[in-house]
Order: structure tokens, then sequence, then C-alpha cells
């Protein structure tokens, strides 16, 4: 007869997703992530199947939860400027604690790629979902003309991402928000 799981799947995905975060996926180890987990080796393969689909299922945690907030966030900003500088402080934010542990999705593209392609697919999803947002945003600010209308919105989409992505990997250099923070200001003359 089949052992039932005796632990909180949710809970050990977003404290794994800590541990990773923090150390990142090379320095974490199976025995580490057993001990911070409270949970033995083989409930986290039964669970998981290894430590690479432990490491998927807290990026995917990640997605579910701080990135979709933050688009959430985004989607419901009145003005543009104001909802998409909130999005980019915010990000630096959290980037910045823990002496700049920067972003746990721009940490795995760092660590993993190229060579692993699940990473990869995981990461491009949220910043196509994050791209798609932001081209949302900047679209119906276009046609309030709270932006130049000669800006393509998937364009400056794109490179807000890009430069987010620049922004959380000078977090983990500089975690120190009163430097990051006026770079968005100037980030934000773009849709000028």
């Amino acid at each position: 007869m089949a052992r039932t799981r005796e632990f909180d799947t949710e809970a050990v995905v977003s404290r794994a997703m800590d541990l990773f975060w923090t150390r990142g996926y090379e320095a974490t180890s199976v025995r580490g992530l057993t001990q911070h987990l409270g949970i033995g080796q083989g409930s986290l393969y039964a669970a998981f199947g290894d430590k690479d689909g432990l490491y998927r299922a807290a990026l995917e945690h990640y997605r579910t939860t701080l990135a979709a907030a933050a688009l959430r966030d985004l989607e419901e900003g009145a003005d543009a400027r104001a909802a998409i500088r909130a999005l980019l402080t915010e990000r630096i934010r959290i980037a910045v604690r823990d002496d700049g542990r920067g972003c746990l999705a721009v940490n795995a593209v760092c660590e993993r790629l190229p060579q692993d392609a699940a990473t990869r697919r995981v990461v491009r999803d949220m910043q196509d979902a994050t791209r798609e947002a932001l081209a949302e945003v900047l679209r119906a600010a276009r046609e309030r003309g709270e932006i130049a209308a000669r800006h393509d919105p998937h364009t400056a989409a794109a490179f807000l991402v890009t430069f987010l992505n620049g922004l959380l990997v000078s977090s983990k250099i500089t975690p120190d928000t009163a430097t990051l923070e006026p770079l968005v200001e100037i980030a934000l003359t773009a849709l000028d």
C-alpha cells in the first residue's frame, strides 16, 4: 500500500524556492534541501523526482505567486507611468533584500542557461507574460495620449523587460535602492 504524503507540498515548494533563491541551484544540495525543508530524501524524490524537479516546481511557484502578483498590480494601475514605475521599483526592493539576492528567475538564467532547457522555458514564459502585460498597458496609454504615439507598445515593453533584467542583475552587485531607483526614472523617459 502506498504511503500518503505527510507534508504540505505547496509549503515545501515555497521554502525550497527561498533556499534556491538565496543560495542558487548549484550551492543547494539535496541534503541541504531535506534539512531545510524537514523532509526525508525519499519523500523529496517521491514528490518531485529529483532536485531538478523541485527546482522547476520552485520556479513555477515563483511565477504563479510573486511574478503573477506583479502583473496583477501592473494591470490595476490607472496611470501607465505610475504603474510601470511601481512595478520596477517593487522588483528592485525585492531584489535588494538579503544583501542582494536578486530575482529568482534572472538568477536561474544566469546560473542554469544555456544548458537547462526547462529553466529557459519557464523563465521565457514569465518574461513573455511580463512583456505582453506591459505592451497592453502601453497600448492603452498610447491611445490615451500618456506616451508618445511613435512608440510601438511591443518594442517599448521589450525594452522595459530588458531594462528590468539589467536592474535585477545590478541589484546583486549593488543591493541599494537609493542607487537603483533613480535609474527607473531615466528608463521612463524612453516613453516620452
